[in-house]
């Protein structure tokens, strides 16, 4: 185990059962959290590129129009 990660279970332990519990259910929902969204962006990469090439292809075809971010 790594010094920090000593480190936050040894200041963990410190806390009540009551907040220990509620510490752990937040790091592994946020654990969780982090592994779904890494899924879901190496699942997009090739989305992404066709909507980018559709966009330079309209960009090109002069399909586009300049963004006035004043009218935002």
């Amino acid at each position: 185990m790594g010094k920090l990660l000593d480190r936050l279970m040894t200041e963990t332990a410190r806390l009540p059962d009551e907040e220990q519990e509620a510490f752990a259910a937040f790091m592994l929902a946020e654990l969780e959290s982090e592994r779904r969204w890494d899924e879901l962006f190496s699942r997009s990469q090739d989305l992404l590129a066709q909507m980018a090439e559709e966009a330079r292809q309209e960009y090109r075809a002069g399909l586009t129009e300049h963004l006035d971010t004043e009218r935002l």
